[in-house]
């Protein structure tokens, strides 16, 4: 069971200032003196970097931001998941996504902010751009509160207010609500973060820039926000009945696949680090951990090879479009996990990972693993998948169920191999990615907290390597 004080930061619609407030708040509670546990609702990993930031105030990270994706991992994982981030924190804030009731397209609820604060008995502030309404807000925020009376929305921040007399109508309007004001954030350019193709640009590639966004987004917090209101609204949260997700017990105390334990001795395995490759759920490397690997990371666009000693490689999502000549140029570093990939021992790739193996990306050459080229373009890939393992790999066994996403705005040509990661069920039936010696490479970003068995069996495999 935990007690710990929790907000949901939601939003009618995207682009209503979530990010914003979620961010200021965590950091405007840290400059406080509390231990506040960072979490974002949905499979963004963009979001949660600024959320560690925020946490740590540019120290050591002591609390990743965690991601809480109902889809990916079941509603049943949710407040688990919630309890092992949380844990020994004073205050947790977690941000919605999309707007307050969006979640999986077409089946209801699931994965929306919505379901994941009633999982969490979490109350709900609602964020709302009044930059062109006035009593109009009363009818919006009515709807919100009315359409769902499980979820409690336990006050109101406005964003983007023009002036004194704009907070006042809309104050006077909110009364009508009974629904308390919790805070006025004035229109602000200063306090924006630069985007691209995929959003928000990573706090990996502007780490000091990040730092002073997130410091200005305390300070902005901090005066237009009740800061003692919000926290006597968190502490209203009652005791949540769920025992913290524990990753040792999750794999079953040790790397084993089919009963067999693995070779003795911790297998490092490389994780893929950097500006190039940002994404990546903390769960993951908590999990190949608690299956007896020595999870070491590196820089694939500053390491001219692998961590001694690898006998396992996990490159997952990120941005290695933006970074393809310096990946390209580090040919030590592409011969070796060429080398690697080619011994057999298990190289786990998503994404981004899967263009890093790739024969050419943009015309620029990478690990040439995968008989595949990628390429740019004007197309956004995006949404939940429901996937089926078309054969035996490093991560799965054939048949095995997940679910997972995908983000992307290049294409692969062939867009799977002889033998396919994956085949699409839903929501449209396809083959997928490359199956080839121990290297499992695919566009699908998949939360390994929701299949656990595939850290035991990468491990596995690489005590074996």
């Amino acid at each position: 069971m935990t007690a710990v004080p929790r907000l949901v930061v939601a939003a009618p619609s995207s682009g209503s200032g979530k990010t914003t407030v979620a961010t200021g708040l965590m950091a405007a509670f840290s400059q406080r003196g509390l231990a506040v546990s960072p979490h974002k609702v949905g499979p963004d990993y963009i979001d949660s970097g600024y959320h560690t930031l925020a946490v740590s105030g540019g120290g050591p990270v002591r609390r990743p931001g965690r991601n809480l994706d109902a889809y990916m991992c079941g509603p049943e994982l949710m407040a688990p998941l919630f309890a092992h981030g949380a844990e020994g924190c004073d205050l947790a804030v977690v941000e919605g996504v999309m707007g307050l009731y969006d979640g999986a397209a077409g089946q209801g609820e699931l994965a929306s902010t919505a379901q994941v604060a009633k999982v969490l008995r979490a109350p709900v502030v609602l964020v709302v751009d009044a930059s062109s309404q006035s009593r109009s807000v009363a009818a919006l925020v009515h709807g919100f509160l009315s359409f769902d009376p499980d979820v409690r929305i336990g006050g109101v921040i406005l964003n983007k207010v023009g002036s004194d007399r704009h907070e006042e109508l809309l104050r006077e309007a909110l009364e009508e609500c009974g629904v308390p004001v919790l805070g006025a954030l004035r229109r602000s350019d200063g306090v924006s973060a630069p985007s691209r193709h995929l959003g928000l640009v990573p706090v990996a590639e502007r780490h000091t820039d990040a730092l002073a966004a997130t410091r200005a987004l305390a300070e902005h917090v901090r005066a237009g926000c009740d800061l003692d209101g919000l926290l006597a609204l968190a502490r209203s949260a009652p005791p949540l009945d769920a025992a913290a997700w524990d990753p040792v017990a999750a794999v079953g105390g040790g790397p084993a696949v089919g009963g067999e334990p693995a070779t003795a001795g911790r297998p490092v395995v490389a994780v893929a680090g950097g500006s190039a490759f940002t994404f990546s759920y903390a769960e993951q490397t908590e999990l190949l951990a608690a299956a007896g690997a020595e999870v070491v990371s590196f820089d694939p666009l500053r390491d001219d090879g692998l961590p001694p000693g690898t006998a396992g490689l996990v490159v997952g999502g990120g941005f290695p479009e933006v970074y393809a000549p310096e990946l390209s140029a580090n040919d030590e570093l592409r011969r070796a996990v060429a080398a690697l990939a080619h011994s057999g021992a298990p190289v786990a790739a998503e994404c981004a990972g899967l263009l890093y193996l790739a024969r050419s990306l943009d015309g620029r050459p990478m690990c040439g693993v995968l008989d595949a080229d990628a390429r740019m373009t004007d197309r956004l890939t995006l949404g939940y998948r429901e996937a089926v393992a078309v054969g035996d790999s490093a991560i799965a066994e054939a048949g095995a169920r997940a679910r997972g996403h995908e983000f992307h705005r290049t294409v692969l040509e062939p867009r799977a191999g002889t033998y396919p990661a994956w085949g699409f069920v839903r929501p449209e039936r396809r083959t997928e990615g490359f199956v080839r010696r121990g290297v499992h490479a695919s566009y699908l970003h998949t939360h390994w907290a929701a299949t656990p068995d595939a850290a035991r069996r990468f491990v596995a495999r690489a005590a074996r390597a």
